[in-house]
């Protein structure tokens, strides 16, 4: 018998000839706008579109997970016919409808403010995206920091489309047994039950985009979600045309072996360019959202080399003008690499159609470090060299991934290797609480939803009366404590606890105690379990009778790592121990909804990895807005945020290579802190019982905090920082047929076979003794240029403080120009400027520059 005709999940037979077709909901006329508002995601952060859903039938909603299209594929006809003559009903749907017609028309920010590049389009790639908890196509931050940057592109009008996949199980779900081991299933998305439309081509059949890979035809259809304005196209290959092995593809996110993986980022990164060029989508910028889809390089060189007759120096130029890059982890085994023999497995087709020979292409992906194998190949490599800007996701981090990735420019200072920074934020309408949001539309006024970037609207968080501001979150952790109840009880009894010994979870926490939350990926360097180092004390705190303190964590563990599956398991046995038994409390498969209810009701957030590993980090910027005060290790964006009124630290900025030591610090530290500084501020009440100290510092960590680490502001930087210069500059060398890219690919040519003969000749200044400060110090130095131009490159004074190791620091670097030319020499000249006192110094170098811009280019740099 062949097994493969059985669905082992709902046990029924499938016969191999049975016809498929789908049904859909048949909706009354009156209630017509509701299939156009569950059509578009914008109805999940606007929350009287949320409670329109939840009116239908406020048990299939939870039993949808909350998704209204499925919803409107179960309900009960009679239940829509009612509604159809509920005028109180019709009245919120049209209502709401008018609201999102209203908002796909409007003006917008980019409209108003970049009014002169209107016509240009941007494309944004990530393997992951989390706009809501009812399409579980996301497994964390990347995904979440994904959506958000969509939800806030839509609000603010920018021209741009998202690029997917889409995946048939997504991201595991997770479950504990009875030894608390955590366990993973994969749940099955329907796809017609989502706000998904499949796209199509001029002739009204699905839209089918084509990959060639080693032996095999990929084939892959494309779906459209539409987030706001904002389209968002999913490549999915779990289809009939398919084999089996191409089918799984699109199977789990993060799932299957190397192979799959190449597998999937070769779909989304070279199946997103060609299905952007079947929709006759021509972005001026690319943004490459961590490394995964870094493929996409390689496909828009072969397309401009055997589509538009460019050879591969016009190609490349083209490409890099048009590419920008974030990079997400300062862990380099966060990094993605795959081994060489792999790569050019499937890769040797597409860097041959281009013209780079087996060495070239190699060297896109690699470089010789200690911090990445020479024989694995770098998608994150791949996507510094290649693209036009690059950034880190705060600015540690930005510090950080300058170190790490200084190879790729030898001879370059850490501070000038050209990676950025522009730190995360969160999308504040999809995260603050209804309690809250009417808190702000009274006291700060409509526009905050509009321009949450706005300093002055967040100083007006000051008006909020300390009782109104301290009742509604009183009721979010109310709502908190009553979700972790129902959520424990299901647990318990799926592992197949007693009814009688799980009814303690209807009495679990106290819903006026303090409450800590913590909630992430149970990676070890997060430390989860940081906080029961040292467990006799920790059980002082939380057991304390006067003033009692009780922790709620949720997360999930990557299904190979075994340390962060260990941590899960240490701390629900935690929670089963009697003493804590009412106080710790492990809530299972964490998810957006999950986090909603933590970062809205908790009262502190505790955040405490292993500095300074964590990039940015967003579930404490999610807390902020929501008045939960921060406690948090001064990693990530923490180290912006803080400013000593605001929250709280962990440990201090010293790092320790003895990771026991330096766990031992930090968890002292959040004792202490705890002990005399938090819990004495909570429950330090007023005699109507309000905890003014407290108030405080929540306005605080919301008037700092709000209007800074959201993602309208971080879109803006990207779009002034990234998207505008680099369309722009791709725009401009794609004029005159690409002469202008020719221009510079000849240029280049001739930099690189010219640069070994670039040098200083001889260097004379006019320093005489000791300076005093404010003196100017002229610098003389004769270069010699060989076959190059003046003009291509920037000869540079390199000045600071000189340390004990003859090494300069607090680098300032000075523009010499050019003066006359003696013989084959050119003579520059340029001035330092002496405000340093201290020993000090400088020296002389060459860069290339082209255009008057200087070029920071792998390799090409010339010290005196």
């Amino acid at each position: 018998m062949n097994n493969d005709l059985f669905n082992e999940n709902q046990e029924t037979f499938v016969p191999p000839s049975a016809k498929t077709f789908v049904v859909m909901p048949n909706i009354p006329q009156a209630l017509s706008s509701l299939a156009a508002i569950a059509n578009n995601m914008w109805w999940c952060w606007n929350s009287d579109a949320v409670e329109l859903f939840r009116r239908l039938d406020r048990d299939l909603w939870e039993e949808t997970y909350h998704n209204p299209k499925a919803m409107l594929g179960m309900i009960k006809q009679e239940r829509l016919a009612a509604l159809s003559e509920d005028d109180s009903f019709v009245s919120h749907m049209e209502r709401v409808k008018s609201e999102l017609d209203k908002y796909m028309g409007m003006h917008t920010w980019f409209h108003d403010s970049c009014s002169d590049y209107t016509d240009m389009k941007f494309a944004y790639f990530s393997t992951e995206f989390a706009i809501h908890e009812s399409l579980p196509i996301y497994s964390g931050g990347l995904g979440i920091l994904s959506g958000d940057h969509l939800k806030s592109a839509s609000d603010m009008g920018l021209p741009l489309v998202g690029v997917g996949l889409l995946y048939r199980y997504g991201y595991f779900k997770q479950y504990l047994n009875s030894d608390g081991i955590q366990q993973e299933e994969y749940n099955e998305n329907h796809f017609e039950m989502m706000p998904l439309e499949l796209v199509r081509d001029e002739k009204n059949k699905p839209l089918i985009i084509e990959i060639d890979l080693h032996k095999e035809t990929i084939y892959s259809r494309v779906w459209k979600l539409q987030v706001g304005r904002v389209p968002l196209y999913l490549l999915d290959t779990d289809f009939s045309k398919n084999s089996k092995e191409v089918r799984e593809i699109t199977g789990e996110l993060y799932g299957g072996d190397r192979d799959m993986r190449i597998h999937q980022e070769i779909l989304l990164g070279i199946g997103g360019v060609k299905l952007l060029k079947a929709l006759n989508i021509d972005p001026g910028v690319i943004h490459i959202n961590e490394g995964h889809s870094a493929y996409l390089l390689l496909e828009k060189m072969r397309q401009y080399v055997e589509d538009e007759g460019l050879t591969k120096g016009q190609a490349f130029q083209l490409v890099k003008s048009g590419c920008v890059f974030t990079t997400h982890t300062p862990v380099p085994a966060g990094n993605e690499v795959f081994n060489i023999d792999l790569v050019l497995k499937y890769l040797e087709p597409i860097y041959k159609k281009i013209g780079l020979s087996k060495e070239q292409f190699l060297s896109l992906g690699s470089f010789p470090t200690a911090k990445i194998n020479p024989a694995d190949f770098s998608m994150t490599i791949l996507a510094l060299k290649m693209t036009n800007k690059a950034n880190g996701v705060s600015r540690l981090h930005a510090t950080v991934a300058r170190d790490m990735w200084s190879g790729i420019w030898p001879g370059l200072p850490r501070k000038e290797v050209p990676i950025t920074n522009i730190t995360n934020g969160i999308h504040t309408s999809t995260w603050l609480s209804y309690e809250f949001a009417g808190l702000f539309d009274r006291y700060l006024g409509a526009a905050w939803k509009d321009e949450p970037a706005d300093h002055t609207i967040w100083q007006r968080v000051t008006h909020i009366p300390d009782a109104e501001l301290w009742r509604s979150h009183e009721r979010r952790r109310e709502r908190l404590v009553s979700f972790a109840r129902a959520r424990l009880k299901h647990q318990l009894q799926r592992r197949g606890v007693s009814n009688i010994m799980s009814e303690y979870a209807e009495e679990v926490l106290d819903p006026e105690a303090l409450t800590i939350g913590f909630s992430r990926r149970f990676a070890s360097y997060k430390r989860g379990n940081l906080i029961f180092r040292d467990l006799e004390r920790i059980k002082k705190i939380l057991t304390n009778k006067e003033r009692p303190v009780q922790i709620i964590i949720a997360g999930k563990a990557h299904p190979q790592d075994m340390i962060g599956k260990e941590i899960i398991k240490q701390i629900v046995s935690l929670s089963n121990d009697p003493e804590l038994k009412y106080k710790v409390v492990f809530l299972e498969d964490y998810d957006m909804n999950v986090a909603h209810y933590l970062v809205q009701g908790a009262d502190i957030w505790l955040n405490n990895p292993l500095r300074p590993e964590e990039a940015s980090g967003t579930s404490g910027m999610k807390a902020a807005v929501n008045g939960v005060i921060n406690f948090s290790v001064l990693d990530g964006w923490w180290c912006e945020g803080y400013n000593g009124e605001n929250g709280w630290t962990i440990g201090s900025i010293d790092n320790y290579s003895d990771r026991d030591y330096q766990d031992e610090l930090d968890s002292k530290s959040i004792y202490d802190t705890l002990e005399k500084e938090i819990i004495p501020l909570f429950y330090s009440r007023g005699t109507d019982g309000i905890p003014r100290g407290w108030a405080k510092k929540m306005k605080a960590s919301m008037q700092t905090l709000g209007p800074v680490f959201n993602t309208n502001r971080m879109i803006e930087e990207y779009t002034r920082k990234f998207y505008i210069t680099s369309s722009a500059a791709h725009e401009k060398l794609k004029k005159d047929k690409y002469e202008t890219a020719a221009k510079k690919a000849d240029w280049l040519n001739d930099i690189r076979n010219n640069w070994q003969n670039v040098h200083v000749v001889k260097v004379e200044d006019g320093i005489k003794g000791e300076m005093n400060v404010s003196d100017n110090i002229s610098v003389k130095a004769r270069v010699y240029l060989g076959a190059l131009n003046p003009e291509d490159v920037s000869v540079q004074i390199f000045a600071g403080f000189i340390n004990s190791k003859h090494v300069i620091t607090s680098q300032e670097v000075y523009e010499m120009r050019l003066v006359s030319k003696e013989g084959n020499d050119f003579i520059f000249e340029g001035q330092i400027l002496s405000d340093k006192v201290g020993k000090c110094g400088y020296t002389v170098r060459i860069l290339p520059q082209y255009g008057g811009e200087v070029q920071y280019i792998p390799e090409l740099i010339k010290w005196q």
